[in-house]
């Protein structure tokens, strides 16, 4: 008998740093200061928060805030009780990726998708399309502008999409879908997407958020 799509158990891992000045988004401190670069991160970490809870206000997904730096404590003061935290641990990307990953799986979770904080253009509509092509497909994969992915979602743990990856380059999305066609992974793509990672990338941000201020007007 075929699962309906609504009684499948959908998890969404968020990667965030806790935003203290000097050790998020450094590479904007020339552009925004040590303190403007951190409070960056934290309303970025915040509107990706807001898009995720969109998402559960019509559907059943689970969520979990995997963050870096700070505290479970700060962390908790930051963004409030009703979130389930997790460390990312030690490792590089790859293998921080790969156990939460893991856990999620362990824990009965049958589709798990991982996002950033970084790409302010990733909404609840297109998270929900990612969970939607997960029925159909191994693997999602959100590709972003400079060569790396915003989005990763699958239907199990798949180690090998994590190792042996340069991360931080503009290789790491076609060495993803490599290993992906070398282990005959069906495969799909979501659109492009910019990161907000460099000063010229900030009217990304800027036009998000006369985005957000536009609909408040019009509700």
């Amino acid at each position: 008998m075929l699962k309906s799509l609504d009684s499948f158990k959908q998890h969404l891992i968020i990667f965030t740093r806790y935003p203290e000045p000097g050790k998020t988004k450094t590479r904007l401190i020339p552009a925004l200061g040590e303190f403007g670069a951190a409070n960056l991160q934290k309303q970025m970490t915040e509107h990706t928060l807001l898009q995720v809870k969109e998402l559960q206000n019509i559907t059943g997904i689970s969520c979990e805030v995997r963050f870096a730096g700070g505290s479970l404590q700060l962390m908790q003061n930051w963004l409030g009780l009703a979130l389930i935290y997790n460390s990312q641990g030690e490792g590089d990307l790859g293998e921080r990726m790969r156990r939460s990953l893991f856990d999620a799986f362990q824990s009965g979770m049958e589709q798990v998708i991982i996002i950033g904080t970084d790409c302010p253009e990733v909404n609840s509509q297109l998270l929900g399309s990612a969970f939607e092509q997960l029925h159909t497909c191994d693997l999602v994969l959100g590709p972003a502008v400079d060569g790396g992915y915003y989005l990763i979602g699958l239907r199990q743990l798949i180690p090998e999409l994590f190792a042996n990856i340069d991360w931080g380059t503009p290789q790491v999305l076609q060495q993803t879908v490599d290993i992906a066609q070398k282990l005959d992974l069906s495969h799909t793509y979501l659109p492009f997407l910019s990161d907000v990672d460099y000063p010229e990338d900030l009217h990304i941000w800027e036009q998000t958020v006369k985005s957000k201020v536009g609909k408040l007007r019009n509700q």
